[in-house]
């Protein structure tokens, strides 16, 4: 028995014996494959541990005048290291004090802290930085950090957004273009020492290493004076009336290029943090509301694009009627209660609620609800900026003949103030819609980017624009001016209740309008929520920062006017 038994002990220490030499010849043979065979590969493993990108700055952000309107600061961020401390941290804090602008009481009892890393100070100067690292203080270590500044200050805040390169969070361009103005051609890479010195070898070119990299440079669709023009009327109206907010919109009708996008409330990108996400909203593109009566020209437009109406259409206005369950009457109808047969001309002279809404009932709900949605109601137009809302146009099956009638002076549906500018806009583009953009793109990425559709015949737009022309010649309108045709129109509309349930005693006022109208060059729409005061409509609060910015636009843009010659009704 015993003899058995250390037989197989034996056998065990054997088979021990032989795995613990197998293990030992397999690590032998590994040693021998990573120390001599692959020896380069586990070299180039080092380097890459030594190894660091480029500090990248972003491109630099122009308008269409290649006016600077965002760029890139370098900036550096101080640490002590106490675990390598030569100095103590009094003597430390009498050597830095100078340099940091810091006391040296109050930097001893920081440079004290029982921390692995102790962080001095946040955004120093390149001069402050190459004094202390001339010191040559292996306990200190500077961080290169990118700092976004805004030259113009709140000047197109919620057009160009802000960036916080520590959180790595942005909004409105510098969200939607961080590829771009991050992206650099080449891939520029160093090693460097534990202490962060770079290690020169025969790869390393010194003025890669020297000459920061910065990203591409983007081109804005934006002109700063007209941008600068149109944020100064506003708020001075915005002061003037106590109103909640407002916003302005500019753009070229022919390529959908927005010239500028004020909103109402303004605030510094320099300094986002101390606003709150209301404010820094761009409320232009996300905010919906009912638009009133500047939406009875897409009313008239759907009409004539089904060829319901034409340009010679008559209607008869009763003043008020009663659609279903709901009375309209018209804004003046205590001064006019029955106008009788009217034109469309009339109609918009007007602004009849009658003569619209019976307009609206000339289509079915789904022919009117069609032709809105070519306009591109009921959904985003596609800006390039971030956060736009689809507005809100209800199925044509949910409308109830209150509905159909209220839609055609525009309260059935709630709409962007950028989908008002670009559907108007294609009136004035001789009925071709166009994608409005704030990204002055290249002629490959804008065929890609921005899209054309024909919404309706060009005669009808020609027509249309007469109407609208005539109309305002006709009033009193303050938007008038003594050498260019306009075609506007002005809108007021009740304030819906945060809940959604009914409307408050507040306004929206409004009014859109393009220039010169023979040959349309620019369009401008004004919308100002809730202001305060005796008479607010469209023509008394909207208009006259119309007119304003108009006045000055025609100047700048250098627009030639067309009142001057005789101008025919059909080549209008």
């Amino acid at each position: 028995m015993s003899k058995d038994r250390y037989k197989k002990f034996d056998k065990r220490i054997g088979c021990l014996q032989f795995g613990f030499s197998t293990f030992i010849a397999i690590l032998l043979v590994y040693l021998f494959l990573i120390q001599v065979a692959d020896i380069r590969h586990y070299r180039d493993r080092a380097k890459k541990q030594r190894s660091s990108k480029l500090f990248v700055l972003r491109g630099e952000i122009l308008d269409r005048n290649g006016f600077k309107l965002a760029s890139d600061n370098t900036s550096f961020n101080l640490y002590a290291h106490p675990m390598y401390y030569d100095h103590t941290p009094e003597e430390l804090a009498q050597i830095l004090s100078p340099l940091v602008n810091i006391p040296v009481s109050s930097l001893s009892k920081t440079l004290a802290r029982d921390e692995s890393v102790i962080l001095i100070k946040k955004s120093l100067d390149r001069k402050t930085a190459e004094a202390i690292k001339a010191k040559r203080l292996r306990e200190l270590s500077l961080e290169v950090k990118n700092k976004r500044t805004y030259p113009q200050g709140t000047l197109a805040s919620h057009v160009l957004g802000y960036y916080n390169s520590d959180a790595d969070v942005a909004g409105g361009i510098e969200y939607v273009a961080k590829d771009y103005l991050e992206y650099f051609d080449k891939n520029i890479s160093y090693e460097k020492t534990p202490n962060g010195d770079i290690i020169y070898n025969f790869n390393t070119n010194p003025e890669d290493i020297a000459a920061p990299i910065k990203g591409k440079t983007l081109n804005l669709t934006l002109d700063s004076a007209v941008q600068h023009i149109c944020e100064k009327y506003l708020n001075k109206t915005i002061q003037k009336t106590k109103a909640l907010r407002g916003a302005v919109i500019v753009l070229d009708p022919k390529t959908g290029e927005i010239l500028a996008l004020a909103a109402y409330p303004y605030y510094d990108p320099n300094n986002y943090q101390k606003y709150s996400m209301n404010e820094m909203k761009n409320w232009a593109i996300t905010d919906v509301y009912p638009p009133g009566s500047t939406f009875k020209v897409i009313t008239v437009a759907s009409a004539m694009i089904n060829g319901k109406v034409d340009k010679n259409t008559r209607i008869l206005d009763t003043g008020k009627m009663k659609i279903g369950w709901w009375e309209i009457k018209n804004y003046d109808y205590d001064r006019n209660k029955n106008p009788g047969l009217i034109d469309l001309t009339y109609l918009f002279e007007h602004s009849s609620n009658v003569a619209s809404a019976k307009v609206s009932q000339m289509m079915t709900p789904q022919e009117f609800y069609d032709t809105l949605k070519t306009f591109n109601f009921g959904e985003t137009t596609g800006i390039d900026l971030p956060g736009e809302s689809s507005g809100i146009l209800p199925p044509p099956k949910s409308w109830d003949v209150a509905t159909h009638g209220a839609m055609g002076y525009g309260y059935g549906a709630s709409v962007t103030a950028i989908q008002m500018a670009s559907a108007i806009a294609a009136i004035a583009n001789d009925g071709v819609w166009i994608t409005p953009h704030v990204i002055k793109y290249s002629p490959e990425v804008l065929e890609e980017k921005v899209i054309k559709r024909r919404v309706m015949s060009e005669q009808a737009a020609h027509d249309l624009t007469w109407l609208l022309v005539e109309a305002l010649e006709n009033g009193k309108s303050n938007v008038k001016m003594d050498e260019y045709y306009i075609a506007a129109k002005t809108g007021t509309s009740r304030r819906p209740l945060d809940n959604g349930a009914g409307y408050s005693n507040k306004l929206y006022t409004s009014i859109v309008g393009f220039l010169p109208a023979s040959d349309p060059k620019v369009l401008v729409y004004v919308v100002v929520d809730s202001p305060n005061g005796e008479a607010i409509w469209g023509s008394t609060v909207a208009a006259p920062i119309f007119k304003d910015i108009t006045t000055e636009l025609v100047k700048i843009m250098n627009i030639n006017p067309d009142k001057k010659k005789t101008v025919n009704k059909n080549e209008i």
